[in-house]
């Protein structure tokens, strides 16, 4: 090692999944929304002036803020505005986990936390989900940092109730808890209702899976304003125009459009629970998943194996090499269309396998 090296921070850095540019392939491994974004997200990136680029973004992202908490009954106070949950949770980790005691988060879940957590030198300690890969909410009762945890779980997709979620609160009342609602919209009960009754809740969502934006890197906080301030206190420490702004005003436009985001969750649940049907007459076996993606297994085929002949179809799934999930792959739901041709597939490889 030469001597400048001994003073560069090194970390084992997250890993996406592939996002291969093939004509034909079916792209069912990021957990993307198969549907375009709402056509008022559409008009409104055709009639955007390039003039906007020109000036600084709004520091504060006023425009998005005010459409959260006009969305979601809260005050612009109560909301956190970043580029992608990825950035929000960053941020959160870097502001909130500072005790020489452990963050808890389970041994199952997005693999980005343990990422952060060395990042900024957190101490962790990860709790095992049980055999059905749910939380075992008794693991969270002792002295620790702060708690994380996605819900639905990733890539699990296996949903907490929200009275599991805020026993775990109670039991943390002297260290934050953040819940990561990636994937709330497709079958959860959101804990942003609870933010007013806790004051240690942060609850993070993204417009990358429900809204179909993964592209414009949208992502926010919800949480008491004493926590909102210490968040936007780190913000501009860091940078203070994180957020770009056709992003801003794209965002806007997706959330005037209601009735079309129902209508897109409506169409993937529907998917989702049809692909259960099928997939389990196929000999896999799954969660009760409630995210936009299954996790699965097959009774005797490896999921490496599984994974590496969808590929050579071009029909891109998630496989995970790491310890208690190596024989499963997560599917992400695609158009009906998309999920027919994986299924055409699966048909005839089980069969002669």
């Amino acid at each position: 090692m030469r001597n400048w090296e001994k003073n560069i921070r090194q970390v084992v850095p997250y890993v996406p999944g592939e996002q291969p540019n093939q004509l034909g392939m079916i792209k069912l491994n990021t957990n993307e929304n198969p549907y375009p974004p709402s056509p008022r997200v559409q008009e409104t990136l055709k009639n955007m002036d390039a003039a906007c680029l020109r000036l600084y973004p709004d520091p504060g992202c006023g425009l998005l803020t005010r459409g959260l908490a006009d969305r979601y009954g809260l005050d612009e106070d109560e909301v956190f505005v970043g580029v992608g949950s990825d950035d929000v949770l960053a941020m959160c980790f870097l502001t909130f986990f500072n005790s020489e005691r452990p963050v808890f988060f389970p041994d199952i879940t997005y693999s980005f936390y343990d990422v952060w957590a060395d990042l900024f030198r957190i101490p962790y300690e990860r709790q095992p989900l049980d055999e059905s890969f749910r939380i075992v909410k008794e693991d969270y009762y002792r002295p620790n940092g702060g708690v994380v945890f996605p819900n639905p779980n990733a890539p699990t997709g296996m949903l907490q109730s929200l009275e599991d979620m805020e026993d775990i609160i109670r039991h943390n009342r002297d260290v934050i808890v953040i819940i990561d609602e990636a994937y709330i919209d497709f079958g959860g009960k959101s804990a942003v209702e609870l933010i007013h009754k806790y004051d240690n809740l942060l609850v993070v969502q993204t417009f990358s899976k429900s809204r179909s934006m993964a592209g414009a890197r949208i992502g926010y906080a919800f949480g008491n304003r004493v926590l909102i301030k210490y968040l936007n206190d780190v913000k501009y420490s860091f940078n203070s125009y994180t957020m770009n702004t056709p992003a801003l005003a794209l965002g806007k436009a997706a959330l005037e459009d209601e009735l079309y985001f129902r209508d897109c969750c409506a169409k993937i649940i529907a998917t989702r629970e049809r692909m259960k049907r099928e997939l389990l007459a196929l000999g896999f076996s799954f969660g009760d998943s409630k995210a936009n993606f299954l996790f699965v297994t097959h009774e005797r085929i490896a999921a490496r194996e599984l994974y590496e002949a969808l590929k050579i179809k071009k029909i891109y799934v998630r496989y995970f090499n790491k310890p208690r999930i190596d024989n499963y792959l997560r599917i992400t739901i695609g158009t009906d269309q998309e999920m027919d041709a994986l299924l055409d597939f699966l048909r005839t490889y089980v069969k002669e396998g």
